[in-house]
């Protein structure tokens, strides 16, 4: 499924003046929409767990002469409520104003038969690539309707749209962000100033991908700056009225 124009190309100043925090931005995708969001004016807040990670990030950001970014370490394997809270509370104050999330950041978990798959494990994954996410939506909205036309985007993928086996707890997972997206599309749908989409970014050069496919030739792969373009679509003012979609980046 794609709403993304096949021949769209954004602008060179999309994203001036807007704010853009981003889950999972110290490398992958993250990193790669995270820099493409500065090159098109965006002040970027990074959001990740390791700091040294997220450093390398904003030094690239800086030293292309984009706007400087924000750095905000979380671990969101741990982060309670009011963590989250806090967060949207310091974008407040210190940024003014949040246009564009990305819930970029996830873990795989173990890849093995439901009747094998570790409880634990399977908290861990549905606590960071689901429940953060409704936690961080959940702090966050209130600032972003502030702004008129605010984007959520919610990372997706293939195995959560029809299961597979052995995918265990990241598939089901995924199905539970394509449902959170949907729900919270519907219910900003009337309010016209905060839209909800997912997308999914198909078969990309990752650690994650890496883990999963741990025989294939990631040559053969695009890399995460080879599909930042319907990130930008989706997070930019360009997709305005776009609500509740759930996009393919690689089917443009």
């Amino acid at each position: 499924m794609s709403a993304v124009p096949a021949d769209y190309q954004p602008r060179a100043d999309l994203l001036a003046g807007r704010t853009v925090l981003i889950t999972g931005a110290g490398d992958g995708i993250g990193r790669a929409v995270a820099e493409a969001c500065a090159a098109h004016g965006a002040t970027v807040v990074l959001l990740g767990r390791t700091v040294r990670k997220l450093e390398r990030v904003y030094d690239a950001i800086v030293d292309a002469g984009h706007p400087e970014p924000a750095i905000y370490p979380m671990d969101l394997l741990g982060a309670a409520p009011t963590h989250h809270e806090e967060l949207a509370q310091r974008v407040d104050s210190e940024l003014g104003r949040l246009d564009g999330l990305l819930h970029n950041a996830g873990i795989l978990g173990p890849m093995t038969a439901i009747e094998r798959y570790d409880p634990d494990q399977w908290a861990r994954v549905f606590q960071v690539n689901v429940h953060a996410a409704f936690l961080l939506s959940r702090a966050c909205l209130p600032l972003m309707r502030r702004t008129g036309d605010a984007s959520m985007v919610f990372t997706s993928s293939g195995v959560g749209r029809h299961g597979r086996a052995y995918w265990g707890a990241y598939a089901c997972s995924k199905f539970a962000i394509e449902g959170l997206s949907q729900v919270l599309a519907d219910e900003v749908q009337n309010e016209g100033r905060v839209r909800s989409n997912c997308i999914s970014p198909g078969p990309v050069r990752t650690a994650m991908r890496a883990a999963a496919f741990p025989g294939e030739d990631p040559q053969r792969l695009l890399t995460p700056r080879e599909v930042v373009i319907p990130y930008l679509y989706l997070l930019g003012p360009d997709s305005r009225g776009l609500n509740g979609a759930s996009v393919d980046a690689q089917s443009r």
